[in-house]
């Protein structure tokens, strides 16, 4: 095999994963024009058509589906003995690719510069993305997720600390409107509602005190996926919203938004980074993994010496 024809066939991979000729050349380090001439290429090298392409989309043709699914096994197997040769050097190297919940964002990025500082041959790839996704299906080495939305055949590692759902409205809004001392209350409030990623329906707000837990459907002016849409209406004093802490403690702190409800919204275990149990994890997942694990302290939280 010419060096041409190995080039050739790593765009050709590239474009398959990624579905997009831009992304692909994004991740190889090219232009979408040198990629598209790469590829011309190997179909006139194979004498065949391999992709499918419209204006909006690129798809392998019935050929370049048999290649992919002969190659791409092929191609991962040679990227983890390159991987280990290195591993066994004492040196980390080779792609990662995390599908992270947007919750998650602001831990990893404390967790992110210092990892690849340690690690500077790995390739870190991150998709913020709030909804249920099949990783294995996606190319995803690992994901990170709420633990209630993890599958039982994934390895989970705690990830961060505990979070907690805070309820939260304007000064102004609570000057114009009894703020509630049950659930059940926010029957009588506009409240933001929050639309599930997955699925697009009213996320049903929960609660919990002394034992009992409650799952309360709430409504109200605005219904959206985007927290922070939900958020500026909130310091608008449109209604109430239901958020993470996190997102909004600044606001807290600077008194444009008032907790309501807070005996009843206790904190709960926090994010999971999970991966497929039935394979050994890649050398820069396990280095990360073992990364995080010393690293995602909470805020002002030291570490212990020794």
């Amino acid at each position: 095999m010419r060096g041409g024809d190995y080039a050739g066939l790593r765009a050709f991979a590239a474009v398959v994963r990624e579905g997009s000729f831009t992304r692909a050349a994004a991740q190889l380090g090219v232009t979408p024009s040198a990629l598209s001439q790469t590829i011309r290429a190997l179909e006139d090298r194979l004498g065949q058509r391999l992709l499918n392409r419209t204006t909006r989309s690129v798809a392998p043709s019935h050929a370049g589906q048999a290649l992919a699914e002969r190659l791409l096994p092929v191609l991962d197997d040679l990227d983890g003995v390159v991987d280990a040769a290195f591993a066994a050097a004492g040196e980390v190297a080779g792609p990662l690719r995390l599908d992270v919940v947007r919750v998650a964002m602001p831990l990893l990025s404390r967790i992110v510069p210092g990892f690849l500082a340690r690690h500077p041959r790995v390739r870190l790839e991150v998709a913020s993305n709030d909804a249920l996704i099949d990783i294995v299906a996606q190319g995803f080495d690992a994901g990170i997720r709420l633990a209630e939305r993890l599958e039982g055949d994934m390895i989970a590692v705690p990830f961060g600390w505990p979070l907690r759902m805070v309820c939260v409205a304007a000064p102004d809004y609570l000057a114009h409107h009894p703020a509630p001392v049950h659930p059940r209350d926010l029957a009588g409030h506009a409240c933001l509602v929050t639309l599930v990623p997955s699925t697009g329906t009213p996320y049903r707000w929960e609660f919990e005190k002394g034992g009992e837990e409650l799952r309360i459907a709430v409504d109200g002016p605005l219904l959206s996926r985007d927290s922070d849409l939900r958020l500026a209406a909130c310091l608008a004093g449109v209604g109430i919203g239901n958020f993470f802490e996190d997102e909004v403690r600044g606001h807290l702190a600077a008194g444009a938004l008032v907790q309501v409800l807070a005996d009843w919204t206790p904190p709960f275990p926090g994010c999971y980074l999970y991966y497929p149990s039935r394979r050994n994890p890649p050398p820069p997942l396990k280095a990360f993994v073992d990364y995080m694990r010393d690293a995602d302290r909470p805020p002002g939280q030291a570490r212990p010496r020794g």
